[in-house]
């Protein structure tokens, strides 16, 4: 369930990513605020006690006045740290910090104006208004300056944002923190949703997930119960149907040997006499022995495919010499002629000596039967591995036919359903095959190969764990 290993990863991700910007963003926010309500209190403070210093005092200077009333005026406006300059229009102050820029914007209108400039790294409030005389609000001609050092308020401003600082990486943690709970709650139903996925994918079908509460999580649970359950059921039904199926195949099996026996015993009579019964008669015999034959081969690979699918085939090991043990079977067959052998002795392999003689059998067949001579059959090993590979000289196997060559009662050709063998042969030779550890590949020009262990197989495999 890798999707759901990334979800909690993004969610975990989200939460914290949401926490932390919250935290940082809202100790910002406080910064900010703090900062312009500092700096805007300092500055509005300063102006207005300006403004109203100048209304006041400017009334006793007359005009037009003389320098030292403009001198006494400017040192009657000092105050504390306060540099002012009084100056008639148009004049410019010896103090470099009033730029050109404020003194035009004087003289474009007339009143206060400011401005907030750094000098070595110091900062300062420079303002500057216009004296207008009472009568009639028209100039007087004469302009005062002022020049404030806002170092206090720079220094307040630096431990606002030295406060700030230290508040926000314990918030950011705290917001950290409750993001993962956060998280954590959220992600809680969502690894118990993968691990029982997990475990329904292995196949422990009655499993199930708690139900909590009413959100879409626990609706995703209860829909993940419901769906196992169903599951359960229908695996449940097809493995008794398998199993009430492998029943019958071996009831149906076992049954049929008792009666065909006995017509096995009359069939070989018929065999015996049928050159001397009269034309139809004779070969009414033959047939009825074939057929005979051919049900009891039939039934006698039913039997040994539900020993298979009952988990019941047990290997027999010996160790055996592999190109004796496959010349034997060509031997016993007569097919020594008609297969093109090159077998070499000596190759030890821990194999049950009759499952052997299946495998090999039903390959050497089936390609004497369906393919072109000459039929080969190769036995070769490496350190670890043993292989005998059987191959014949036919058109091969069909794109459509080789991913079924191995399946029961499988055949290539439709039209051959009344052939010698039961569609059981390849099925029951990779069985074989497995049981002993090893397997049985078929490629498109009909190569055939069975791979053995060299070194003994640790033991049959459990139920089904044979199948193709």
């Amino acid at each position: 369930m890798r999707w759901l290993r990334g979800l909690r990863a993004r969610l975990v991700i989200t939460f914290v990513l949401v926490g932390g910007l919250s935290a940082v963003g809202a100790a910002g926010l406080t910064y900010y605020k703090a900062r312009s309500n500092l700096l805007s209190g300092v500055q509005d403070r300063l102006l207005d006690d300006f403004r109203h210093r100048v209304l006041l005092l400017s009334r006793d200077v007359a005009l037009p006045a003389t320098d030292d009333e403009l001198a006494s005026l400017a040192e009657d406006l000092e105050v504390g740290d306060r540099k002012v300059y009084v100056v008639r229009d148009g004049a410019v102050p010896s103090d470099a910090r009033i730029t050109a820029e404020l003194r035009q914007r004087l003289l474009d209108r007339p009143r206060l104006a400011w401005q907030r400039v750094a000098r070595d790294g110091v900062p300062y409030l420079v303002g500057g208004s216009r004296v207008m005389l009472r009568a009639g609000g028209t100039p007087s001609g004469v302009t005062v300056y002022l020049v404030e050092s806002l170092a206090q308020a720079a220094a307040d401003e630096a431990a606002v944002a030295r406060a700030a600082q230290a508040a926000a990486l314990p918030v950011v943690l705290l917001a950290v923190l409750a993001g993962l709970l956060a998280a954590r709650g959220v992600l809680r139903p969502v690894a118990d949703l993968d691990r029982a996925a997990r475990r329904l994918g292995e196949g422990r079908l009655e499993t199930r997930l708690p139900v909590r509460g009413g959100d879409e999580l626990a609706g995703l649970a209860g829909r993940f119960n419901e769906t196992a359950a169903a599951l359960e059921r229908s695996v449940g039904e097809l493995r008794e149907m398998e199993a009430r199926s492998r029943r019958f195949v071996a009831d149906v099996s076992h049954e049929l040997r008792t009666p065909l026996a006995a017509a096995t015993a009359v069939t070989e009579v018929l065999q015996a006499g049928a050159e001397r019964l009269d034309g139809g008669a004779g070969e009414a015999a033959r047939l009825v022995t074939a057929e005979i034959a051919r049900l009891s081969r039939l039934v006698d690979d039913l039997m040994e495919i539900s020993r298979f699918d009952a988990g019941a085939a047990v290997l027999n090991l010996d160790d055996v010499d592999l190109g004796a043990a496959v010349a034997g079977c060509l031997r016993s067959r007569g097919w020594t002629d008609q297969v093109t052998a090159d077998l070499p002795t000596g190759l030890r392999v821990p194999v049950d000596p009759r499952r052997l003689d299946v495998i090999v059998a039903n390959l050497v067949g089936n390609a004497l039967r369906h393919g072109s001579p000459p039929v080969t059959v190769r036995v070769r090993a490496t350190d670890e591995l043993a292989f005998v590979e059987v191959t014949d000289h036919g058109p091969g196997l069909g794109a459509d036919v080789l991913p079924h060559v191995f399946e029961r009662f499988y055949k290539a050709d439709t039209a051959r359903t009344r052939s010698a063998g039961s569609g059981l042969g390849l099925a029951i030779a990779r069985e074989n095959a497995l049981l002993h550890g090893g397997t049985l590949t078929a490629t498109p020009t009909a190569l055939f190969t069975l791979t053995l262990p060299r070194s003994p197989h640790s033991g049959p495999p459990t139920m089904g764990s044979s199948r193709p």
